[in-house]
């Protein structure tokens, strides 16, 4: 059975979208069959895999809001190993339209036990929020993987993820837990960066990857392309990054017997 990754941060602009889908690719490279789940209606992960949003005939959002089975709205993406149930911008609606929808909070988990058997990894793209798309992120997962900026007011809102995550562990999934933080933009030049990776290494302690990310003009450059790092420029700093944490969560993960 897959093991279920969320990649959550209700702050925006921390470099969520660009960390789900290249470590979805890294880890599809290294032969796993990874199944990518766009869940932020902005649908730059969708684009971003090489989809074109405008073609799009099933989406989340008909998984989310019409009972769609997942197994019709995945397709292929341009990454090696890596299917992608793709979004746009009709999900946005999904919030509002979910509010008096029955279990609500395990529309996501009910739909993915269909091909839970079909892959060994399920990445999830969160929105930028704590809203009922993100409860249903955590509702589906084994692990979260939290990306944090390098920069200041890094931890800012942190505390409201955490308690959000802790309820959902009490109420609606006892097993999902942080797998892991990692610092994106990260510049070891600057002292702030240096002072922020302390302050995030002693808010998780071991929670925290080795690995970090630097900006990097080729990682931003990449979803142009429809491509990760690992196919548009491998031996970039980013491309290596990447790659590295990728080996990180495999180690800390296992696909469920």
């Amino acid at each position: 059975m897959a093991y279920i990754i969320s990649v959550v941060n209700q702050k925006g602009g921390v470099g969520k979208t660009t960390t789900t889908v290249n470590l979805a690719a890294y880890i599809g490279k290294k032969k796993k069959k990874v199944l990518f789940i766009d869940l932020d209606p902005q649908g730059n992960a969708t684009s971003g895999l090489g989809v074109d949003k405008g073609d799009i005939e099933n989406s989340t959002y008909d998984v989310m809001v019409d009972d769609l089975p997942i197994s019709e709205a995945i397709i292929s993406s341009s990454a090696k190993n890596v299917d992608i149930c793709p979004t746009n911008i009709n999900l946005a609606g999904a919030e509002v339209e979910l509010v008096s929808a029955m279990s609500r909070e395990q529309i996501l988990k009910n739909a993915i036990k269909e091909v839970e058997a079909d892959y060994d990894y399920i990445f999830i793209d969160c929105p930028p929020s704590l809203g009922i798309l993100t409860i249903n992120a955590l509702t589906a997962s084994d692990g979260l993987i939290v990306p944090i900026q390098g920069e200041y007011y890094a931890l800012e809102g942190l505390t409201q993820l955490i308690e959000t995550v802790n309820i959902v562990k009490k109420k609606l999934n006892n097993k999902v837990g942080i797998t892991g933080v990692v610092l994106t933009m990260f510049d070891r030049r600057t002292q702030l960066t240096r002072q922020v990776k302390e302050e995030v290494e002693n808010y998780f302690g071991d929670k925290v990857f080795k690995t970090q990310i630097p900006r990097n003009v080729r990682l931003a450059e990449a979803p142009s392309h429809g491509l990760s790092i690992s196919d548009y420029d491998p031996n970039s700093k980013g491309g290596k990054a990447y790659e590295a944490l990728a080996k990180e969560v495999i180690s800390r993960t296992k696909a469920k017997k």
